[in-house]
């Protein structure tokens, strides 16, 4: 049995960032040997891990990787149990390392199979080691939401405020800085749609009915008060269509005005506030 000095009981600490008696316990178990007292800790926190994996998530962030330079952008919900936690450095390195490996790696359909992929900050380990390693440290349980990937340029936004939300937005054309600003926009605004053509019909529906009683309300003759809902829904789509909401930087432009004067189409977007379907 090697000797469990206080200076390998130190080194485990800094490798591990786990408490002093949790480490010279571990070697203890482990006859002094480092690489298996890891192991010993690891198993022990997937245990505790398991028995506390009801706890309620509440907080956290999407990490982005976007930009007009890359071949695919990413949005990832990683979610954890307390405010300072989602801001902690090594959480938001961990939200971004995902969005990175879903865009640059051969791409995920659940946040399971992105965990099995490599951490880009870690070579070496797995998402998962990564998020298994921080649970050990920190005891939070951390959950892997929504994840999407956009292929070609794209920009993004985080705003993590008072509403956690992320946006990424797939563009042609224009500038880094205007992506960005388009994508600010959709956070504040919250549009449906990149154009008419995306809103539900649904949603559409129940709008012109809605538009069509309080015509008929208002006492309007039977026979103009369709095409008076028809015009009255220019206005709807003015607030739920991205395109042609006033932009927040500039409300004397639409958004398709602006971004037709940086040169950029957009094509797509996916806005998610954290938590909400």
């Amino acid at each position: 049995m090697a000797e469990i000095t206080a200076a390998l009981v130190r080194q485990l600490r800094e490798e591990t960032g786990l408490p002093m008696m949790d480490c010279k316990q571990a070697l203890t178990e482990a006859s002094g040997e480092k690489e298996k007292a890891k192991d010993i800790l690891r198993k022990k926190g997937l245990k505790i891990q398991e028995g506390r994996g009801g706890r309620e998530t509440s907080f956290g962030r999407f990490g982005i990787y976007c930009g007009l330079d890359k071949k695919a952008g990413a949005i990832v919900e990683v979610k954890c149990e307390s405010a300072p936690v989602a801001g902690s450095a090594e959480f938001i390195e961990f939200a971004n390392d995902m969005a990175k490996q879903l865009a640059t790696g051969p791409g995920a359909n659940t946040g399971d199979e992105l965990l099995a992929q490599p951490s880009p900050s870690h070579p070496g380990k797995t998402l998962r080691d990564i998020k298994d390693d921080m649970f050990n440290r920190i005891r939070e349980v951390f959950n892997v939401g929504r994840i999407a990937r956009l292929e070609g340029p794209t920009g993004g936004y985080s705003h993590n405020a008072a509403t956690v939300s992320g946006v990424l937005v797939q563009v042609e054309g224009g500038t880094d800085e205007a992506a960005k600003d388009v994508s600010m926009h959709i956070a504040a605004m919250r549009p449906l749609g990149v154009n008419k053509e995306e809103i539900d019909p649904t949603v559409v529906d129940k709008e012109r009915q809605i538009l069509r009683e309080a015509a008929l309300a208002e006492g309007k003759p039977a026979n103009i008060v369709d095409k008076m809902v028809e015009g009255r829904l220019k206005n709807f789509y003015a607030e739920k269509v991205l395109l042609e909401q006033p932009f927040v930087k500039e409300n004397t432009l639409t958004v398709g005005k602006y971004a037709e004067g940086k040169g950029m189409k957009v094509k797509k977007f996916v806005h998610w506030e954290l938590g909400k379907a």
